[in-house]
């Protein structure tokens, strides 16, 4: 493997901002040089990073590669292309996929799916349902990244809606629970409302009514009660309400055990942008109101949110035709992910510190996640250079998502990924993924 000199950097990294250099060997982060007098160290290549700045990879912890079962829609092998390109070094794939990752034999067979096809780091959620709780004394920990819980509208037989099934996986997980939150029965309650006022017809606009602040916070209370009463480990995904926001405490990531998660799309979108984007951003629990917006991105600040995600999850774009019940709900985002939080930096709605604190360190902090999601000497050499002032508009020629198209079409950014490194390895290197580079199986401190 070669010795990798990045020179000069912007470095990013708990919350300090310094110029620096760093060496890369044998897939670590073999030393950090911040003295500008001190030799440099041997090496292969010498990449001069002048102007750049250089972070953690970016820790996707909820993605959804479709993979195995509807690969029509997507596949590990486009969506890692895709993450390397956004600077995305680690991905925690969602249970949700044909089979359902709900027994220990699928569980397995994904990630030998994932090491197959992915170049970048995985792994992948364990699925609740509500009698598979007895499973979860044969998850090993040290591989598991956590149980996922859909208290809400979800696929199949997924959706865990019996008390005792939930006081059950509450009081015996061993590892993280991680929860989509929306109570299905308000959610049906609107739809029959909608319904009776349109017809089947009912307008995209309704979709933030119909998966209501009310259906968040309701089961948001819920699966932050039963994570007090247990003391479990609660992670709280995707939360779109500014009234949710009151079940949770602010403070460092680390020591909390229950933490909450804003996804980019609620961070960047509002209810307003249902007429000009459409479909596109129709997701579950839906983009609602500039309120609801303000209150998420102040909360990413006071710390009350402890980490930033993407929800990834691509549609074909015929499945995202028709109005709020017929659109598919989902977005593919991983890929912009990074350089929208960025463009947000230079909007003055966030620092970089923040950006590195919420998509770098937190994951690595909630999940426990060995050797990475911080610019450390022997951890590993998982890492972004993203170059600012370099305007450029999406259009859909440079998707990787197999979909072939994103939300974000016809945006403007001034930041680009210019290289990302997996373990050392250079993945994505100014608009070229390496599809020879391979990603790691994440490991996990129980």
């Amino acid at each position: 493997m070669k010795q990798i000199l990045i020179q000069n950097a912007t470095i990013v990294n708990e919350d300090v901002v310094y110029t620096g250099s760093l060496l890369i060997k044998d897939g670590l982060i073999d030393r950090i040089i911040t003295d500008s007098n001190q030799p440099l160290p041997e090496h292969d290549l010498c990449i001069d990073a002048t102007g750049s700045y250089l972070i953690p990879g970016v820790i996707d912890e909820h993605v959804h590669f479709r993979d195995p079962g509807l690969t029509q829609k997507a596949d590990i092998t486009t969506e890692s292309h895709a993450a390397a390109a956004g600077g995305v070094t680690s991905i925690m794939d969602m249970p949700n996929t044909l089979p359902q990752t709900t027994t220990l034999e699928a569980w397995d067979d994904k990630m030998k799916l994932m090491a197959q096809k992915s170049i970048v780091n995985y792994s992948c959620y364990f699925g609740a349902t509500n009698t598979n709780y007895t499973q979860f004394p044969k998850l090993d920990p040290t591989r598991v990244c956590g149980i996922k819980v859909f208290m809400g509208s979800s696929t199949g037989n997924m959706l865990v809606d019996r008390m005792e099934s939930l006081r059950r996986i509450f009081g015996e997980s061993p590892l993280l629970i991680a929860t989509h939150c929306e109570e299905t029965s308000i959610i049906q309650e609107n739809t029959r409302k909608y319904k009776d006022m349109y017809g089947d017809d009912v307008p995209l606009e309704c979709h933030p009514m119909i998966r209501s602040e009310e259906a968040c916070y309701h089961s948001t209370q819920l699966a932050v009660s039963l994570a007090r009463e247990t003391g479990a480990r609660l992670h709280v995904m995707h939360l779109s309400t500014g009234r949710e926001l009151e079940l949770f405490q602010s403070g460092a990531t680390a020591g909390k055990n229950i933490t909450a998660e804003a996804c980019v799309s609620h961070l960047l979108f509002t209810d307003a942008d249902y007429k000009t984007r459409g479909a596109r951003i129709k997701c579950n629990p839906a983009v609602k109101t500039e309120h609801d917006r303000t209150m998420l991105r102040e909360a990413v600040k006071t710390g009350i949110i402890d980490a930033i995600a993407t929800d990834h999850a691509p549609h074909l774009l015929s499945d995202k035709q028709g109005g709020a019940l017929k659109a598919a709900s989902g977005m593919p985002m991983i890929q912009y992910s990074l350089v929208s939080m960025l463009q947000l930096v230079d909007e003055g709605i966030f620092t970089l510190q923040d950006v590195v604190r919420k998509m770098c360190h937190a994951p690595a902090d909630i999940y426990r996640i060995d050797g990475r999601g911080y610019i450390r000497e022997g951890y590993k050499a998982d890492l972004v250079l993203v170059r600012p002032n370099h305007p450029w508009t999406v259009t859909s020629y440079g998707i990787y998502s197999k979909c072939k198209w994103s939300p974000v079409e016809g945006m403007q950014y001034n930041w680009q990924v210019e290289y990302t490194f997996v373990n050392g390895h250079l993945a994505y290197q100014q608009g070229v993924v390496d599809e020879t580079c391979w990603g790691e199986a994440l490991t996990f401190r129980p």
